[in-house]
């Protein structure tokens, strides 16, 4: 009886977040260990059915970065790096597009449907839903002179067919989207996940934009886990060389998306199982949340 009863209180707990999420637009950027540990993804992909089941709309927005790199390693194809940034040449893009359009957006939309969902696959070429611009990384010389590398096929995000998505959200579908975008002549770009979930999340006015780490969340000098975010403290925390590393791209991409309109961002960690779940239906959460005020 002891475990009935904490079981319904878990419920109880979960009810005012359902009634005020209902109807809302979620987008969870997914990546890190929760894709290459096969048990994470599937706790991952009941998440996200749960979410639907309860009247939320997510939003799927995945990575893949080291399956790419796993391919283009058998294939004999060399790729380098630029701050972090992967060349991407006619070569490399056809694997980009053959890996996150192809194998692990068909794994995810495989996943969620088992998990009794309806997913869509879907990337930036299905009816224009990324339509995408050449990204120039600015680097700045020894001589403090600002140059921007070509980079290849690697793009940011122009728009985003919010219609599209809203259209399949609808229909009690739940897409998946692999961070590929097109121009208007139709060449395809590599576009960094973080980047599209963020854009796709601004697009919506999405409730929450959520990115899956593979930290506990954002952590101070000490080590110690930041529960609680405003877009002024976080400015301040990455000038003042708290925030650093690879945490601060994704800090970014949380500010630009709450300046053009998402409510709240969320960085959880990703080897957490049910860490959706436990962040958005729980008071304590299982993350960072940054929150405007």
């Amino acid at each position: 009886m002891a475990e009935a009863f904490e079981r319904a209180q878990i419920l109880v707990e979960a009810l005012p977040y359902i009634r005020e999420f209902a109807d809302k637009a979620m987008v969870v950027k997914l990546g890190g260990h929760a894709m290459v540990d096969a048990g994470l993804e599937s706790r991952f992909a009941e998440d996200i059915v749960l979410l639907k089941a309860v009247g939320i709309h997510p939003v799927v927005v995945h990575g893949g970065g080291p399956e790419i790199g796993l391919l283009l390693d058998q294939l004999g194809v060399e790729c380098r790096f630029v701050q972090g940034m992967r060349v991407t040449d006619d070569k490399t893009l056809d694997v980009v597009e053959m890996v996150l359009g192809g194998t692990v957006n068909g794994r995810i939309v495989t996943r969620i449907n088992t998990a009794g969902g309806t997913a869509i696959g879907l990337s930036g070429r299905d009816g224009s839903l990324l339509k995408a611009r050449p990204y120039r990384l600015p680097v700045t010389k020894e001589d403090r002179t600002p140059e921007l590398i070509d980079l290849g096929h690697v793009g940011e995000v122009e728009d985003v067919n919010a219609e599209l998505i809203l259209h399949f959200c609808s229909r009690r579908m739940i897409p998946v989207i692999a961070p590929i975008g097109v121009d208007a002549s139709g060449q395809a770009y590599n576009i960094n996940a973080d980047l599209v979930a963020g854009a796709v999340a601004a697009k919506l006015q999405a409730e929450k934009l959520i990115l899956l780490t593979d930290v506990a969340g954002v952590m101070d000098q000490d080590g110690n886990l930041i529960g609680h975010l405003t877009p002024e403290s976080a400015q301040d925390k990455m000038k003042n060389g708290v925030i650093t590393g690879g945490m601060i791209p994704k800090v970014n991409c949380a500010l630009e998306a709450m300046a053009a309109g998402v409510k709240k961002v969320h960085i959880i960690d990703g080897r957490q199982p049910h860490a959706v779940l436990l962040e958005i239906f729980t008071r304590a959460g299982v993350g960072t949340e940054i929150v405007s005020g």
